[in-house]
């Protein structure tokens, strides 16, 4: 294991091997002068990594009080495996139950609350964590989540079909056609060309079984939206091209949670932690960490009353909000694999 500590933060990474044979990177953030209050759990987006991707958000939470680790999928990051494919997605989800659990269970963490984090992609593996084991997980954030494919851009079944009969011929040709996805999710153009030039971070065609996972997943996390149970906050930027709010406003409509609440920022795109001006991020961040505030005592799990979920009578206005709206961007990700393109406008809500 490998360790460093700067900014009052300790930061670790080791690699683990999983059930096939694949050394996969995991990597955490600890605060440095005290026992973590909660541990919070990464879940990177499609073609993403951890260790640097997310590293801000790691020294955010840390900073925050709290424990925070995350694992490179197989395929994506520093971990093993063909880059970005995506063989079974239930593997990526295996994978995290595994290392993410294998933390909950040191005697340090046992009496601490855990929650999921997902980005994107990453928001789809953490339902997938949640909907695996109901009760283990306290809540969980979800930026911008990839949960249902958007009725607008929703592939012909015809299409599907051909395609699935030679995802087992050619699974790992990169002929899916999508559009620049980073010029379409990061606003700052500063911040944006140093995400382009993290070669850990997958920036080719998708693969064409990638692609299909990633639908059939989608397909599976929607028709299952009514089971979701734990708490959870869903944060999406309203002028997000990649993926389209109403997926996010109909995970937050059908979820049988009690204690649930979605905020839009207005004018903000799809990478509200990574890629908007410093302000807007500090913003994003600070609605987190308060919303994890709320929620970060274990021992008062059973016998806590939930909050109440925040609805459209208790919407926010844009005016709460020092962020100004835009005009809506033409969709530029093109596809299916996020629920792709297009905007809703629901009602943005108070945590």
């Amino acid at each position: 294991m490998t360790k460093e500590m700067a900014d009052d933060v300790e930061y670790h990474e080791e690699f683990v091997t999983n059930p096939r044979g694949l050394r996969l990177f995991t990597c955490g953030w600890l605060p440095a002068s005290s026992s973590p209050k909660a541990l919070i759990f990464l879940c990177h987006g499609y073609g993403m990594e951890v260790s640097g991707f997310m590293k801000a958000c790691g020294v955010e939470l840390a900073t925050a009080g709290y424990g925070v680790f995350g694992i490179d999928y197989e395929g994506h990051g520093k971990s093993m495996g063909a880059r970005c494919y995506i063989q079974k997605f239930e593997h990526l989800v295996d994978d995290c139950d595994r290392f993410f659990k294998s933390i909950c269970e040191l005697e340090e963490y046992r009496d601490k609350s855990r929650f999921l984090y997902g980005e994107s992609m990453g928001g789809a593996v953490a339902l997938l964590l949640h909907r695996k084991d109901p009760t283990f997980w306290d809540g969980a954030v979800l930026v911008a989540p990839m949960c249902k494919i958007s009725e607008k851009v929703k592939p012909h079944p015809l299409v599907v079909t051909l395609l699935t009969q030679v995802e087992e011929i050619i699974p790992k040709w990169k002929i899916v056609p999508t559009k620049d996805v980073i010029d379409s999710a990061f606003k700052d153009p500063i911040k944006r060309e140093k995400i382009r030039k993290n070669k850990l971070i997958y920036q080719d065609k998708p693969r064409l079984k990638t692609a299909l996972e990633l639908l059939r997943t989608s397909i599976s996390v929607e028709q299952s939206l009514s089971q979701v149970s734990m708490p959870f906050f869903i944060l999406h930027g309203e002028a997000d091209t990649v993926t389209d709010p109403e997926v996010s406003r109909a995970l937050y409509e059908r979820a049988a949670s009690a204690d649930k609440t979605i905020k839009l920022y207005p004018g903000m795109w799809h990478g509200l932690t990574a890629g908007e001006p410093d302000h807007n991020v500090h913003l994003v961040f600070s609605d987190i960490v308060a919303w994890l505030d709320r929620r970060s005592h274990r021992q008062d799990r059973a016998s806590m009353t939930p909050p109440a979920a925040c609805t459209d009578s208790a919407a926010a206005t844009a005016a709460d909000s020092p962020v100004s709206p835009e005009p809506p961007r033409q969709g530029a990700a093109g596809g299916f694999l996020c629920g792709l393109t297009g905007r809703a406008n629901p009602q943005q809500c108070r945590m």
